[in-house]
């Protein structure tokens, strides 16, 4: 089996940044008044600037997410686009239902005929689109594939997609900011933007690069039910009713295609499922040692879950100690799948990475209950 290297890392972030004051003007305000909620979930998740896939004055969308995809591709430096033998897209919510969505990426990139694959799911789906593209080099089927992850969130958050706020629930979030996470309030969470790596099986001559020691992915979906969904609705035993059970006037009046959450199911295993089991396993069959990680890139939707994070991590044996974390969702926003790309690109390209360091990234996915962990070397 190949050793598999990130040889290439790039971003695209669309449009010029929207910081806190301007993320109304540019969504759209829903009722008659500026929202409540806002102010609260934003002093919880520790977001201050992101980007939209919007134009800031008419609200019409400047790229689909394929665009979005395709442009972080075209970014990567030195690639042939037309030597490529793979590509894998994970997305949360593709343009379309069918065809795939590394399909029309493909599409836009118009390059030579390749393999094409795209992984479904919420934040997990970029790092499963990644792990795809590391066992085609690894095992020889390929000697360059591209993996990306990517999010057009703003297409679902513009204010004519929602009814004006019911205050008995503004007045509930004032109590407990962990209900931030319901559709209501969704809109001031999520962002736009992707991330794009060239994988092959020999690293740069010249610059540096990132080894895959391990990609580890683990789902709960065993357990527990269905906590982030669209495109159904939750009944009261905890099964899922797919959209094609229904009308398409109740598409419309029960918000079907509105991503929503199971808020108590959230608060009560994010963490402990996707740290704290996690970790065991990894630590128990002794995957790495906590003392030899060098930086931790963790990917959380708000900067309100950091320190639940953290005492999860040291319940499971691993503390890796703050100051040797790195995150950019404060000014780069909450990209759900392209989250990692985002980080891991600022992180060795923003010159803070240096050789032989190690690095630990975790991915969690509240959909079902799955969760990544990713070892890197930089080499």
């Amino acid at each position: 089996m190949k050793e598999v290297y990130i040889n290439e890392i790039s971003v695209f972030l669309p449009n010029k940044i929207v910081d806190n004051e301007n993320i109304e003007k540019v969504l759209g305000q829903v009722g008659e008044r500026p929202s409540r909620a806002k102010r609260i979930v934003l002093r919880s998740n520790k977001i201050k600037n992101r980007y939209y896939a919007l134009n800031p004055k008419t609200r019409e969308a400047t790229h689909t997410n394929a665009e979005l995809t395709a442009e972080a591709i075209r970014k990567l430096k030195g690639i042939n686009l037309d030597k490529i033998d793979v590509l894998a897209c994970g997305t949360t919510m593709p343009d379309q239902l069918m065809p795939n969505h590394a399909s029309m990426v493909h599409g836009e990139l118009k390059c030579a005929p390749l393999e094409v694959i795209s992984t479904s799911g919420i934040c997990l789906s970029g790092v499963s689109a990644l792990k795809y593209a590391y066992n085609a080099i690894k095992s020889g089927d390929a000697d360059l594939a591209v993996a990306t992850g990517s999010e057009n969130s703003s297409a679902i958050m513009r204010s004519e997609n929602f009814l004006p706020e019911i205050e008995a629930k503004v007045d509930n979030l004032e109590k407990n900011q962990e209900i931030a996470f319901e559709k209501d309030f969704l809109r001031w969470m999520l962002s736009d933007g992707a991330g794009a790596m060239a994988l092959s099986a020999k690293p740069n001559k010249d610059t540096l690069a990132l080894k895959i020691e391990k990609i580890f992915s683990t789902s709960y979906a065993n357990v527990l039910d269905t906590c982030m969904y669209a495109g159904c609705e939750k009944n009261k035993d905890g099964s899922i009713s797919g959209w094609r059970t229904y009308n398409p006037k109740a598409w419309l009046n029960n918000s079907i295609f509105s991503v929503k959450q199971d808020v108590k199911l959230l608060n009560d295993n994010i963490t402990e499922y996707t740290v704290t089991k996690a970790l065991i396993v990894m630590l128990e069959k002794k995957m790495f040692n906590p003392a030899d990680i060098d930086w931790f890139l963790p990917h959380y939707s708000s900067g309100f879950f950091r320190d639940e994070v953290y005492e999860k991590m040291q319940k499971a044996g691993c503390d890796i100690p703050q100051e040797k974390w790195f995150t950019n969702l404060a000014y780069k926003g909450n990209t759900g799948s392209a989250s990692i790309y985002i980080m891991i690109e600022e992180l060795l390209n923003g010159g803070m990475a240096k050789k032989g360091e190690k690095i630990l990234c975790y991915i969690p996915e509240s959909g079902r209950f799955s969760t990544a962990f990713m070892l890197l070397e930089v080499v």
